[in-house]
């Protein structure tokens, strides 16, 4: 049994990872920004909870003193946000700034702060949500969806968290740091437009919060296998 931290758990992708990860016989810890729906997001699951701002170094660093209380093993850097969708012509710095906070300074300062946890693990373990959207080769695949998406906010946002997973791969020899792409699924996050389904979509997340100290690391998953940078 692992103890896993998932921010952003209160609902989605992070609640149904969640779910799945406490149902295989794992203790999670559900962190979530908002206190009332993460502590009944908890509560439904039987996890315990932290609140945790991934954009307040006060707030990740009080979490940081909660989960010192039973350890940790696995980090699930799920929380983040879409930023506006506008034409690229209008994009400014304030387009992105916001999302830049969320999608990468967030889990920097996540994983930064709960690296002394991690690291009295036997079998320490990250896990970065990213998107395919975030993959250069991906967005260059014509029989790809995500080729005929133009965006500057959260496209780059994930790319940028790409390599953010193998520079902390290499730093960290001894965790198991991985980047995932859920696929297009049907969450609040995109009005429930996409095709796979919330378990299809926590696939990847769940089987890589789960390996061993013997599994990959610095690599870039979804559900099928191997993606593109």
């Amino acid at each position: 049994m692992s103890t896993i931290l998932i921010t952003g758990a209160n609902r989605s992708l992070g609640y149904e990872a969640a779910r799945r990860l406490i149902e295989a016989g794992h203790d999670v810890w559900v962190a979530a920004r908002d206190e009332a729906r993460g502590r009944k997001a908890a509560e439904e699951l039987g996890a315990r909870f932290v609140q945790l701002d991934v954009t307040s170094d006060a707030s990740v660093a009080a979490a940081v003193e909660t989960v010192s209380e039973t350890g940790l093993d696995v980090l699930v850097n799920n929380a983040g946000i879409p930023g506006e969708f506008v034409p690229v012509p209008e994009v400014t710095v304030a387009h992105l700034e916001p999302v830049f906070e969320v999608n990468v300074y967030g889990p920097v300062r996540v994983l930064q702060a709960f690296r002394p946890l991690l690291e009295q693990s036997s079998n320490p373990v990250v896990v970065n949500v990213s998107s395919g959207m975030g993959s250069i080769g991906v967005c260059g695949d014509p029989d790809r969806i995500e080729s005929t998406l133009h965006n500057l906010t959260y496209g780059p946002s994930k790319t940028a968290l790409n390599m953010l997973t193998v520079q902390w791969a290499k730093a960290y020899p001894g965790f198991r740091v991985n980047v995932v792409d859920p696929g297009y699924t049907a969450t609040d996050f995109n009005h429930h437009s996409g095709p796979q389904t919330v378990q299809e979509g926590t696939d990847a997340i769940v089987e890589y919060a789960q390996i061993g100290p013997d599994g990959p690391t610095g690599g870039y998953f979804d559900r099928h296998g191997v993606l593109p940078w």
